[in-house]
């Protein structure tokens, strides 16, 4: 029987002075779950994770992480943000970097052992395939390889959840196949939401997709349809959308397995 991880029941989350960004929103994310977040830009996706984290707290409803409230579950979620902001001339190694991953604020103030905490980190760098960039300052990196160490300072504390927002962003394609690779083998122990605007990559290594849009639809296949496409980007599959989509000539839907 499937365990549920995250536990969202009608909530309802604005910034101040402005609309509502979610409304109404519920979802059950079960454990061993690989779940791509589409939907359009201001649809609300980041401010979903950031309540899943506790960052935020929602104007009405619930969210339970892990049987907890979202805020005390944190320690247990590993998190790649957007943008990463990082002074690429700061002379900061990788395994350093990876190593911030562990001043959680529960543990900030606990004293630590140093060793122990640079084998945690080599051994997140190995699951990522770069643990001979240990050493590496983090400027010299290229995009790709930084968003691995980013990936890496999230596993290092062992999370039972991950949330990364748009992971490939700056990556050429055959990074982002790589990356997804990674991450559909970091699923066999990790629950992963990831929100992603690449279709193609969503149809091949998830296992479901949650469609945002002020509220939310999920669906427990990885298979977009051009109905699901007018509903979140209020656009036809013969229009431009903001995601990548393969189109043969015509129109059609992006399948687990698709061929030509």
């Amino acid at each position: 029987m499937s365990v549920s991880i995250v536990d969202i029941q009608n909530v309802s989350f604005g910034y101040t002075g402005e609309e509502a960004v979610l409304e109404d929103v519920s979802l059950d994310i079960l454990q061993g779950d690989f779940i791509a977040m589409i939907g359009p830009n201001g649809g609300g996706k980041t401010t979903l994770l950031k309540l899943i984290l506790g960052l935020l707290k929602p104007d009405k409803g619930i969210i339970r992480v892990m049987g907890k409230p979202a805020l005390e579950a944190a320690p247990h979620i590993g998190y790649v943000p957007q943008d990463v902001h990082i002074n690429r001339n700061f002379p900061i190694t990788v395994i350093d970097v990876v190593m911030m991953g562990m001043l959680t604020p529960r543990k900030r103030w606990q004293r630590r052992n140093a060793s122990s905490d640079r084998r945690e980190a080599l051994m997140a760098l190995e699951r990522m395939g770069i643990e001979a960039l240990s050493q590496r300052k983090i400027g010299e990196l290229s995009g790709g390889q930084r968003q691995r160490v980013f990936i890496a300072r999230a596993l290092v504390t062992k999370p039972r959840l991950m949330l990364l927002d748009e992971p490939t962003a700056s990556i050429d394609t055959k990074g982002q196949a790589d990356m997804f690779t990674m991450l559909k083998e970091l699923n066999k122990d990790v629950t992963i939401l990831v929100v992603s605007h690449d279709l193609l990559v969503i149809s091949h290594y998830a296992k479901s997709v949650a469609c945002v849009n002020r509220n939310i639809h999920y669906h427990d296949q990885a298979e977009i349809t051009g109905a699901m496409l007018e509903e979140m980007y209020s656009c036809s599959v013969e229009e431009v959308c903001p995601v990548e989509l393969v189109v043969h000539g015509l129109p059609h839907r992006v399948l687990k397995n698709h061929k030509a």
